[in-house]
């Protein structure tokens, strides 16, 4: 048999295949039951994955932390310990940028909530997860934005580099967060 024969072959059964799955689906839809419209049917579907992938999490023992929470306590930590340098050095008044002395103030109040931060990730509170995730939300944003105004090669792959950094945490941090599991309100 020829490459063209074969191929052809090959498309009729993959046509086959298809045609047979869209004839499930019509017969699925066909014997749905008729109070349940499309919107709710959706729904429950989507519960019924939802619930799936909760029954796989596991809730965390009694000290554990995900690791993608221990990494950005540790980041946390590292940026805490910058802005706290940098209010000591704006304090002193030994720095100028762009002609102009910077505030102290704002910087302490940054690292104040690093640190609290830092302690809360830890700790793996699950508002010291969402917080940080927000952080790094902002990160992400702005360096997309950032990307437009790159000059130099280096700083391209420096801007990436920190893009994909935010962008692989944020994308861990998530299924921690749903390992943490938010806590009841009071009341309810």
């Amino acid at each position: 048999m020829g490459s063209r024969e074969r191929k052809r072959v090959e498309r009729r059964k993959r046509k086959r295949r298809s045609t047979e799955r869209h004839a499930d689906a019509i017969v699925d839809e066909i014997t749905a039951e008729p109070s349940e419209s499309f919107q709710e049917r959706i729904a429950r579907r989507s519960e019924e994955r939802n619930a799936e992938a909760r029954a796989k999490l596991e809730p965390l023992a009694a000290g554990e932390r995900p690791r993608a929470v221990a990494v950005s306590a540790v980041v946390s930590v590292v940026l805490a310990l910058i802005f706290t340098a940098s209010t000591v050095i704006a304090a002193t008044g030994s720095i100028e940028i762009r002609d102009d002395e910077p505030q102290p103030f704002p910087l302490l109040l940054v690292a104040a909530v690093l640190w609290l931060m830092a302690w809360g990730l830890w700790k793996a509170r699950y508002w010291a997860v969402l917080g940080f995730q927000m952080v790094l939300l902002l990160v992400i944003l702005s360096t997309t934005l950032g990307l437009v105004q790159v000059s130099t090669i280096p700083e391209a792959v420096a801007t990436l580099l920190l893009l994909a950094g935010a962008a692989t945490l944020f994308y861990f941090m998530i299924r921690a967060m749903a390992r943490i599991q938010m806590p009841d309100r009071p009341g309810s």
